[in-house]
């Protein structure tokens, strides 16, 4: 028996704003996002790519079709929170360093 996993936030609270970077980093990638419902744009993703996601159960989509959506948008992602967290940490330094 397989047991649902549900993917959540580790901070709670925070998936509005999760919610808002993809849609931003998306929309930077070139995918036409809904602002309301950016979790959608997972379809797009699959879509450009030649992936047979649908919505509902996709038990039959292999663990590789799955990492090709879920890895570029999750990657854009990261990217992005990498390049805020430096941009912030420059902004920090006191002058002359």
């Amino acid at each position: 028996m397989s047991r649902r996993r549900r993917n959540r936030a580790m901070v709670p609270g925070s998936e509005h704003g999760l919610g808002l970077l993809k849609a931003h980093v998306m929309q930077n990638q070139g995918y036409a996002v809904n602002p309301e419902r950016p979790d959608l744009v997972k379809y797009e993703v699959a879509r450009t790519l030649g992936v047979p996601l649908q919505q509902g159960y996709n038990g039959h989509l292999s663990s590789e079709d799955a990492g090709r959506v879920g890895g570029p948008i999750g990657g854009a992602m990261v990217r992005e929170l990498v390049r805020m967290a430096q941009q912030q940490m420059a902004n920090q330094r006191p002058p002359g360093q």
